[in-house]
This record gives C-alpha cells, sequence and structure tokens, in this order.
C-alpha cells in the first residue's frame, strides 16, 4: 500500500479538490483508493456520530465503502482541545490516528490522506501535518494558491523546511493566465535547484470558485420561490441592485459571466429589469415577496427566484464570505478541475516519487 499526504499552506487552497482528482485517475489507473483524514476542526453531525463534511463529500464522489465517522480520526472539538491542554485527554491521539489509518487502509492500494488547512494546523495537540506524516511514514504533496511571486516562492520554501525529504512536490493553485510564464519558467527551475519539485501549475477558472444557486440558499437560509429544479446553475459574479434602474441596466449588461442580482423583495422594477438580462438568478432580501408578475416572468426565462430574510448588505456579506471556497459539488465543476490536472499536472512524475506503475500517465 502506498500513502500520500495532501496538505496545504492557506486555507481554501483547493487540497479537498486535489485529493479527488488524484483519487479518480489513481481509480482509473485500476488502483483500489481509500482516503482519511486524521485531524478535523470543523465536527459534522452525522448518524454515525462527528464525522467532517469534507470528508464525507470524497466518500460519496470516490464511491468508498466506509463509515464515514471512520474516514475521520480525531475530530477536534474545545472540550478536546481542553482535554489535551490540561493532560485530560483519555488517549494517545497521535496512537489514535495511526490505529485508525491502518484500519481504513486494509485492503487499499493507495491511500490519500488530506492534511490540515495549514502547516501550523494540529500542533496544539500533537497532530500537525509533519508530525502525522512522519508517524504514518507517508510522503508529501502541498498545494498552495497563487497570491503573488513572492508569497508562492516564500510557500514553497516554507513548506520544504517544515516537511524536508517527505516533500514529494508542489501544487501551485489558481494560477492567474499573465502569471503562468512566472511559474513555469522561472519559479519552477528555481524550486528544481532546490531539490523542490513542482508537479503542477493549475491556472485559475472562474467557473471553479462559482457557487450554485442551491448553495446560495443554504448559506442565505433562503427559500426557493420558482424553478427549484435550477439548483445546479452556477453563479459566477454578484450584482447588487441598490440604484436606479437607468443606473441598473448597463451595468447588468455589462458585467460578463453567469450573474446573480441581489435586490430587494420590494424592487420589482429592479427585478423586471435583471430579467430582460442573461441573468441567472434572483434574490430576493427583506423576506419581501415579489409581485406574480415577477415570477411569472422568471418562470418564463428559467431564472430560479430565492428569497431570504436578511437585508441586501447582510445578504451580500454572508455570499463574500463563502463565494470562491466551494467544493466541486457540481459535476461541471469536478470535469473542470479533471481536466485541468490532466493538462497542467505531472502525474507520471508522482507516480514514480510513489512507486507506483501508471501505463497511462
Amino acid at each position: 500500500m502506498k500513502a500520500l499526504y495532501v496538505t496545504s499552506l492557506h486555507t481554501f487552497s483547493g487540497k479537498t479538490a486535489l485529493c479527488l482528482g488524484l483519487g479518480l485517475r489513481f481509480q482509473a489507473e485500476g488502483y483500489g483508493v481509500g482516503y482519511f483524514k486524521p485531524l478535523s476542526t470543523h465536527p459534522w453531525p452525522v448518524t454515525c456520530g462527528m464525522t467532517d463534511e469534507d470528508a464525507d463529500f470524497v466518500r460519496r464522489v470516490l464511491h468508498l465503502v466506509e463509515n464515514p465517522c471512520d474516514l475521520v480520526s480525531v475530530v477536534l472539538n474545545q472540550d478536546l482541545l481542553m482535554q489535551e491542554l490540561t493532560g485530560e485527554s483519555p488517549e494517545d491521539l497521535l496512537a489514535k490516528v495511526k490505529g485508525d489509518f491502518e484500519r481504513v487502509a486494509v485492503g487499499k492500494d493507495v491511500m490519500l490522506l488530506e492534511g490540515g488547512a495549514s502547516l501550523r494546523e494540529g500542533f496544539s495537540v500533537g497532530l500537525g501535518t509533519p508530525v502525522v506524516a512522519q508517524a504514518l511514514d507517508a510522503p508529501v504533496l502541498a498545494v498552495t494558491p497563487y497570491l503573488d511571486r513572492m508569497s508562492f516562492l516564500d510557500d514553497c520554501l516554507v513548506a520544504d523546511l517544515r516537511l524536508g525529504d517527505r516533500l514529494v512536490g508542489m501544487v501551485a493553485n489558481k494560477v492567474p493566465g499573465e502569471e503562468m510564464d512566472f511559474v513555469t519558467g522561472v519559479a519552477g527551475p528555481y524550486l528544481e535547484q532546490r531539490g523542490i519539485p513542482l508537479l503542477g501549475a493549475l491556472p485559475n477558472r472562474e467557473q471553479l470558485q462559482a457557487i450554485s444557486v442551491v448553495e446560495l440558499v443554504d448559506v442565505l437560509q433562503g427559500e426557493f420561490l420558482c424553478l427549484p429544479d435550477k439548483g445546479d446553475v452556477l453563479i459566477e459574479r454578484m450584482i447588487v441592485g441598490a440604484m436606479s434602474v437607468e443606473q441598473a441596466l448597463p451595468r447588468i449588461r455589462r458585467v460578463s459571466g453567469a450573474k446573480a442580482v441581489i435586490t430587494g423583495g420590494d424592487r420589482a422594477d429592479m427585478q423586471l429589469v435583471a430579467l430582460e438580462t442573461a441573468t441567472k438568478c434572483l434574490v430576493l432580501t427583506g423576506h419581501l415577496r415579489p409581485v406574480p408578475e415577477v415570477l411569472r416572468r422568471a418562470e418564463e426565462a428559467g431564472v430560479p427566484v430565492i428569497l431570504v430574510r436578511g437585508s441586501t448588505m447582510e445578504t451580500v456579506e454572508a455570499i463574500e464570505d463563502v463565494f470562491g471556497k466551494t467544493r466541486l459539488g457540481q459535476a461541471a465543476k469536478l470535469d473542470q478541475f479533471e481536466s485541468l490536472l490532466t493538462e497542467h499536472f505531472d502525474f507520471k512524475r508522482l507516480c514514480e516519487a510513489l512507486g507506483l506503475q501508471c501505463p497511462s500517465a
């Protein structure tokens, strides 16, 4: 059995997406793939107890047979943190991680381990990424979002400093098109000279940052007023319709991409104008229901309408908190990420580093 620990330098770097993409690729190569998350700091209740939402999502996409609670070893909450800090914890957490990993790995060819949100996470309870990777004898693949040139290089050098010989490679994610030549032509050779393989440079794709209509409903605790079957529609842009109709119309038309218009539920004029454009969703705030004409026109145009309780400002803030941070829950997003990996990730080199035979790589 071969293990690969996938970790990140920053939150929302794309490590869950990377685990999914690699897992699907290894499955396509004929390997039996398993998944395991040593530590989660985001408890998520399910029937079996507490697990991690990302872990359960990976389980479903990869069609894993394990109970969702078996895929996460330690779900850290405030009580467990205090027990660790005061020496009252009933068990050795690192020993628990090793035992749980060994059970899940039975019968698998490749085990993908998902690390923390950063290389700092977990040290306070003895489960920092370098510690766990060492304990499980797992090589590490680190992914980091491309912020700017210096930050990217610093992230790679810090990963090398923290992980040492366990680091099998770096992946740059969300690289702007104008920076791709720098990453591959300058940063890549610079890192290679220092023994840090750059295995992938994934270009930024706005659709991968998009949020689906049903995710908007969940985040805003809203309700569909029409067309709930359009929940998988992806939204790439948000426009606030708080100005006059004369000001709003050219602005809405000028914004490209799949867009949602956020406006007060009592602004029928704004809602009808938005429906004359390529708007993909209407978000109506203040829990004010629109006039029947708006819903009739929305049905005709195939535009779902969501009603939320919050004000327009509260709604915008709630969306901004999650925009660009959603998982690959839609087939279109997952397919696109797989395509990016195929084109921009050196899967053959990863297989060689892991000692795996990948004929189609």
